[in-house]
């Protein structure tokens, strides 16, 4: 693996961790750190069914973007915008599962980089909030065009014009998160959590994912065509058939093999 300044990144089998490592400034988003991010996006084992993002020093999933550095620029370009948007891309668009452990404060671009993900996690001391419009500026890598789809458009207003911030079970109770984890147990659950999606069927597991994100795009024929066309894939795939076998047998699945 190669050495990472603000990053730390491991490979166990089939799970991938990406730890952002910036603790003394509360893993605030510099353009180094994106860089590197998208670097070990680019080192993915292909065997890869789930990619966890998180936060070191127990405080910080990521608090925003890095003010130091944003305060004496006066465009987004020369904050590299275009890499923060094409890492929230490919945490979208990855083929695997991309979850978003929030064990502490999640803001700004970093709230947003965890909207980007399939699935998101949070310790009940975790904080979150989209408070750009308190600097003059808005949400704009994905902030408000994936909250108000996942929370709708008048809790996303809510959110966003008036920058709250707020708790883990807030989080959940709007839909912003999908599980809340005590502090105390937070590492022990996410690893729970993870070995079991690192179990299911990779092609349904696309599948399903694929059919939920694009289907708010598209009208209820196109989504129903969708789902039929990712249907016939799985028909097809070792996983169908390995699921069924299983079931008959009495065992669990071993999913993944010669798709």
């Amino acid at each position: 693996m190669s050495n990472y300044k603000y990053i730390s990144f491991t490979q166990d089998g089939s799970k991938a961790f990406l730890t952002f490592n910036r603790p003394e400034v509360l893993n605030a988003l510099n353009n180094q750190l994106i860089d590197e991010s998208l670097d070990a996006f680019g080192r993915l084992s292909p065997d890869t069914r789930v990619l966890v993002l998180r936060g070191t020093g127990g405080k910080a999933f990521a608090a925003g973007a890095d003010l130091e550095e944003m305060q004496h620029r006066t465009m987004w370009t020369d904050i590299d915008f275009g890499s923060r948007r094409e890492l929230a891309r490919r945490l979208e668009a990855a083929p695997f599962l991309t979850v978003a452990a929030i064990n502490g404060f999640a803001l700004g671009g970093g709230l947003e980089l965890a909207l980007a993900c399939h699935l998101r996690i949070a310790s009940d001391k975790a904080i979150l909030g989209l408070p750009e419009t308190k600097l003059g500026i808005l949400p704009a890598n994905g902030g408000t065009a994936r909250l108000s789809r996942l929370i709708g458009p008048g809790r996303a207003l809510r959110l966003i014009l008036l920058g709250e911030h707020i708790g883990a079970q807030e989080a959940e109770r709007l839909g912003v998160v999908n599980w809340v984890f005590s502090d105390a147990q937070f590492d022990e659950n996410v690893s729970a959590l993870t070995d079991r999606l690192a179990k299911l069927a990779p092609v349904s597991t696309r599948a399903a994912v694929d059919c939920i994100l694009r289907g708010f795009d598209m009208t209820v024929d196109q989504a129903i065509e969708n789902e039929h066309r990712w249907f016939q894939i799985c028909l097809a795939s070792s996983d169908k058939q390995e699921g069924v076998c299983a079931f008959l047998e009495k065992r669990a699945p071993n999913f993944g093999r010669n798709n």
